[in-house]
């Protein structure tokens, strides 16, 4: 396969850049359907008022390898949820690119793909080097593939894309982890999955990762896990380059203008506070319509806005047992098979590994979370998870449906009616 020619290690050396000089980088995760909207989202992703990346998100066909569906809609002129990055071909995108990336903004490929084979092909084909996902993070939520294979077409994509490195490159790959259904996962198993899909991806030979987390439902908390992901990184990610990356809150998001932009400013905060390199943002019509390229430029400015505002915070957080939690998961995962797609498979098998209300088939579903009265999230019910003094107190029977609907629309309705506003 012919391969573009474009910036070796872009992404790589733009986010070392950033993470040395402590600046946060701020991107959206849009995606349209034709060159030309795609190409002209990110020019304006380029000028706006902000450190940012690029992101090119793909289309639903292609993430699930329906790429004929994807061929009819473009022959059809029928709006595509993203971009077809297999249909279009390397050299659509390599043009769509052209005078756009460069060494000062680089671009990322975002798609969802259990089996993301085709989809690695076509980026690498057309120059790109950094994409995100995992075999878990993009398996349990958006499919029923069984985890093996998933964890098989992970292995074989990501060895493939490590390969770039023998041509200058520095590929990159970014665990979708800490975002595990955007809500109800406290936060121990969000590290742990995200840690566990970055060392994943170490081990098939990827020299630069990154590791996720979604913003959740208490900002303390927040802060704690995030500081627990940065180390537990640093003692089981030693010999290559990392950085953290925050999402903002990927549940049901505010319904009114200034709720969705309060809470986005919050997490631009967190991550400014905690640390984290780089914040995946979300706009004020999250809740109502697909994001236009304005409504995502707006999103950005905002948040770098409150970024700049924000300083990292110097003092410890108060410790609730997040980062405990982790590294117990993490570890007993870890002594399971020195092969980690091996020691993933087994430990949702044991239900090591278990996401509360993932309805997957490999997913053991004996997990429960719940609210706590000050906002925190935690554990209604530990299931096999290798726990030993979960953090919070157990919720005696779970929650009831009424129960769950308030904790699914909780962010939404406090941002809403401006109850988060202090935060």
């Amino acid at each position: 396969m012919t391969r573009a020619t474009a910036p070796a290690g872009t992404f790589h050396e733009f986010m070392e850049r950033a993470r040395r000089t402590g600046t946060l980088v701020v991107q959206p995760r849009m995606g349209f359907g034709t060159v030309e909207r795609m190409r002209a989202g990110l020019i304006a992703t380029k000028n706006a008022d902000a450190a940012t990346v690029g992101t090119v998100t793909l289309d639903s066909y292609t993430r699930v390898g329906d790429f004929a569906a994807a061929e009819r809609a473009l022959r059809a002129a029928d709006e595509l949820n993203g971009y077809p990055i297999v249909t279009l071909g390397p050299q659509a995108t390599s043009g769509m690119l052209d005078g756009v990336r460069d060494s000062g903004f680089p671009v990322q490929v975002r798609h969802g793909s259990a089996s993301p084979g085709p989809i690695f092909s076509a980026l690498m084909a057309a120059g790109l080097d950094a994409t995100e996902g995992g075999p878990i993070s993009y398996c349990l939520p958006y499919s029923r593939t069984p985890i093996n294979r998933s964890v098989q077409a992970w292995r074989e994509a990501a060895r493939r894309f490590a390969a770039l490195a023998e041509t200058g490159a520095v590929p990159h790959l970014e665990s979708f982890g800490g975002c595990m259904l955007g809500q109800l996962c406290p936060p121990s198993l969000l590290i742990a999955i995200s840690v566990l899909e970055g060392m994943f991806f170490v081990q098939q030979g990827i020299p630069s990762v990154s590791l996720s987390y979604a913003q959740q439902t208490h900002p303390g908390q927040d802060e704690e896990a995030v500081r627990a992901l940065h180390d537990i990184a640093a003692d089981l990610l030693p010999s290559v380059a990392w950085h953290v990356v925050i999402y903002a809150y990927m549940g049901r998001y505010p319904a009114t203008h200034d709720g969705a932009l309060s809470l986005l400013a919050a997490a631009a905060r967190l991550a400014k506070r905690s640390g984290a390199a780089r914040l995946i943002v979300k706009t004020a019509s999250e809740a109502s319509r697909i994001p236009s390229i304005s409504d995502n430029v707006t999103a950005l400015r905002v948040a770098a806005r409150a970024g700049r505002a924000a300083e990292r915070s110097l003092l410890i957080p108060a410790t609730t047992g997040i980062e405990a939690e982790a590294r117990s998961i993490i570890e007993r995962v870890l002594d399971l098979h020195a092969d980690l797609g091996r020691a993933l498979t087994s430990a949702f098998a044991l239900g090591y590994l278990d996401v509360p209300y993932c309805l997957h088939p490999d997913n053991a579903g004996r997990t429960r979370s719940y609210i706590t009265d000050d906002g925190r999230l935690q554990w209604a019910a530990t299931g096999a998870l290798p726990i030993t003094n979960a953090s919070g107190r157990p919720k005696v029977g779970g929650l009831t449906s009424a129960e769950l609907l308030h904790a699914l629309s909780y962010v939404r309705d406090r941002y809403d009616t401006g109850a988060f506003a202090h935060h």
